[in-house]
């Protein structure tokens, strides 16, 4: 059921939102041992920090453990915690190792997966949590996060956060490799999705009776240009998930009226330290770029490619080589084989020759950048030149009088072309 819901396409207060949270909270009961299971720094800006840290205010010492959705990615810093969870006490988290702190809930058949694949892939699939969520003994695991257009499962957040955020290596390998090879230009900015289902079927068979609930943000653009929250939906199933991405498809989706000739993306250097990260600036635009069209990546931050030693050694090894190159790697070498979530990045760093990308990181070098399959850019020259007094969110005009379109974050929307979206 849905406990709590709060919706205006122009803005919502924090004020407000945290009345209506606090008003769901309520709703479920006293709660005496509680996990919370928010985002990491790379979702900075969908308020799952801002929620985490009300929900310690509102049960106080009942919160025992905070478990960032880490998935892949490296712990927190001191200094991330600081920023994203200001004035929560550091020893409550606990850092997520996707490759050993896990346990097997239950096991999706092969048949399942053939069945949402449409025979693509033939294999069965490991519903994978970390072990603090069965250990722990809480009465309440508050999952929190951003619903959002999302390249690997359609739309980001809800059971994404727990079979994917805090899942093992085959969980997340699998599913990632399950949404590449249906294609990620078919699911995005769509609530079902491949990925989902088999999301929703390890939360129906395998969870029922984990004291799940779920705090879902929706958060866009003011008509200033400023991120603002849009909605909050709080509940224990599906539903709420449903409310949240009918909300975020009016407000995180652009449909461009023309396909764009050269896309500028910046990545904000607190955000994206990695291509494994950064390449959202790829995913969230492919569907709006022209065929022949140019993407350019402000990467300021960016001096590595995975976030993994492991997927980080797999990507310089392949390189960004597209779909059938990746799918051919996958049958003939074991190392990517064993780590298909890297396959999967693979074929989703690739704009398959459709446009070029050129990335200007901050600490890669030229080499570095071209070996991986993209062409190379000079940061400081390319910032001068697409950033400037004037530049707006959306379609500019550089000194030279050609058009670009500039996207300042791409984690928050998808943009897409209409022929390419309904075609997909």
């Amino acid at each position: 059921m849905i406990y709590t819901r709060l919706q205006d396409s122009s803005g919502i207060s924090l004020d407000a939102m945290k009345k209506q949270f606090f008003k769901g909270l309520k709703a479920l009961g006293k709660r005496e041992r509680v996990l919370l299971i928010p985002p990491d720094i790379t979702r900075l800006h969908g308020l799952g920090g801002t929620l985490a840290v009300w929900a310690v205010e509102y049960y106080q010492e009942a919160v025992k453990a905070i478990l960032p959705a880490l998935g892949t990615h490296v712990p927190m810093t001191e200094a991330e915690i600081n920023t994203m969870y200001p004035g929560l006490d550091h020893n409550l988290f606990v850092n997520h190792d996707w490759r050993n702190d896990i346990v097997t809930l239950g096991t999706i058949p092969a048949s399942f997966i053939e069945e949402v694949s449409e025979g693509r892939l033939s294999y069965s699939w490991k519903a994978q949590v970390n072990k603090l969520l069965i250990s722990g003994g809480f009465d309440l695991i508050l999952s929190l996060g951003q619903v959002v257009p999302h390249e690997v499962v359609g739309m980001a957040n809800h059971t994404k956060n727990i079979f994917i955020g805090t899942g093992g290596a085959e969980g997340i390998n699998k599913s990632h490799y399950l949404g590449a090879v249906y294609g990620m230009e078919r699911m995005m900015g769509r609530a079902d999705s491949p990925v989902r289902a088999i999301l929703d079927y390890a939360h129906t068979n395998f969870a029922a009776d984990m004291p799940l609930v779920f705090a879902l943000t929706v958060v866009g653009r003011n008509s200033n240009g400023e991120m603002v929250p849009k909605g909050l939906f709080l509940g224990d199933d599906r539903a709420c998930f449903d409310e949240a991405c009918e909300l975020s498809l009016k407000v995180n989706f652009t449909m461009v009226e023309q396909p764009l000739k050269k896309v500028v993306v910046y990545l904000d250097p607190n955000e994206y330290r990695s291509t494994w990260l950064g390449n959202k600036s790829i995913y969230r635009t492919r569907m709006a770029i022209a065929d022949g069209g140019e993407l350019i990546v402000l990467a300021p931050g960016v001096h590595t490619f995975g976030e993994d030693e492991e997927i980080d050694r797999l990507i310089r090894k392949y390189g960004y080589c597209g779909t059938d190159a990746v799918l051919k790697a996958v049958t003939q070498n074991d190392d990517l084989k064993a780590n298909l979530s890297a396959a999967a990045h693979l074929i989703h760093g690739s704009s398959e020759g459709r446009f070029s990308v050129r990335y200007c990181p901050g600490a890669l070098t030229q080499q570095e950048v071209e070996s991986v399959g993209y062409l190379y850019g000079d940061l400081a020259q390319a910032k001068a030149k697409y950033i400037t007094d004037s530049t707006v969110e959306g379609l500019n005009t550089d000194a030279e009088g050609n058009s670009y379109y500039f996207i300042s974050n791409p984690a928050v929307g998808l943009w897409a072309h209409p022929d390419r979206f309904e075609n997909a």
